[in-house]
């Protein structure tokens, strides 16, 4: 049977390696996917030009909280793969209407219509900023959710939201919660492709507060391989973390980055105020997806970064407009 799936923001960084992969030749080929996306200015639709050609590959341009289109859409898949949101805690300090706008509106708009047209399954993608900050251990999926920035309680509306209409009504929602993403065609806002193409431009890196702060870090390539995961053997009504095992201070990540590009830390480094509400540390305990559904990431962190920096390197022509286009 061919699985006829719906990916929200299947142009943006994940959901289009999602897309490239799962209609890859290592993927498992019963799979139809039509992709949904407003092309904000985060969504790229070069990100998806390998898979163009693809006779189960389908793209519509369009909004997630469009009522109608979205309708129309799910009556004609099975399955779902939501991607789509607001994703830049920053944006999100500055004004976070559209945070609520995409990330609340939109996914209840989309988990409505998928209950109504009966599809199998809706697999929601959300983040480990749900939990708040965690000073020392690490969170399971039964922690509460306690996020500090406009985007992350945005974000833990979505999968309230998501969850009550597997409570309510039997749809068959899994969420997803991962770990800081980096690999490439990844928007050059975000700390390490920003950090990336500034020292290849011979600029400095902005660095926040004391750069103590502590993220762990998820290749693509395994962020990929949890969702599928989660989408074929996972449990309705079920969260699952997705880490990657690598945790790196900032500070840490930096060096790292100015070693990968060749720069020195006294002429390469701006320290700058600290974001407000800054989260100190993450850090997912992935106990649950490891037991259940056997995952393991497989990316080395070490090989995985020195990839990321020569994509940036050799795609110039990819990130360049971008960084011009949004002033970064």
């Amino acid at each position: 049977m061919t699985d006829r799936i719906l990916v929200t923001g299947g142009a943006g960084f994940i959901g289009s390696h999602y897309v490239r992969t799962v209609l890859g030749p290592q993927g498992p080929g019963n799979v139809r996917i039509t992709v949904l996306d407003s092309l904000t200015y985060a969504g790229n639709p070069a990100n998806l030009d390998e898979v163009r050609d693809h006779p189960g590959f389908v793209f519509v341009q369009g909004d997630i909280c469009d009522a109608e289109l979205v309708g129309k859409l799910m009556a004609e898949h099975d399955q779902v793969v939501h991607f789509a949101a607001e994703s830049h805690v920053d944006r999100s300090i500055d004004g976070g209407a559209e945070f609520v706008r995409t990330n609340v509106v939109g996914t209840h708009t989309l988990i409505d219509a998928a209950h109504r047209a009966g599809v199998r399954t809706f697999v929601h993608i959300s983040t480990d900023e749900v939990y708040g900050s965690i000073d020392e251990g690490s969170w399971p999926e039964t922690d509460p959710l306690a996020p500090n920035s406009p985007y992350s309680a945005a974000k833990a509306s979505s999968d309230l939201i998501a969850l009550s209409y597997h409570r309510t009504h039997g749809l068959d929602v899994r969420v997803t919660r991962c770990s800081n993403n980096y690999g490439h065609h990844h928007f050059p806002e975000k700390v390490i492709p920003l950090f990336i193409t500034n020292l290849l431009d011979g600029r400095k890196v902005p660095l926040y507060g004391d750069g103590g702060n502590v993220r762990d870090w998820l290749h693509i390539d395994d962020h990929v391989q949890g969702i599928e995961l989660v989408r074929t053997q996972g449990r309705p009504g079920q969260v699952y973390n997705i880490g990657g095992g690598t945790e790196l201070s900032n500070k840490e990540l930096t060096g790292l980055l100015l070693e990968a590009c060749g720069a020195d830390w006294d002429t390469s480094v701006e320290y700058v105020t600290d974001r407000k509400g800054h989260d100190r540390r993450y850090s997912v305990d992935c106990a649950k997806i490891r037991d259940e559904l056997g995952y393991e990431p497989r990316k080395d962190f070490a090989a995985g970064l020195a990839e990321t920096v020569e994509w940036y390197r050799a795609n110039r022509a990819w990130w360049e407009p971008l960084k011009a286009r949004a002033a970064l």
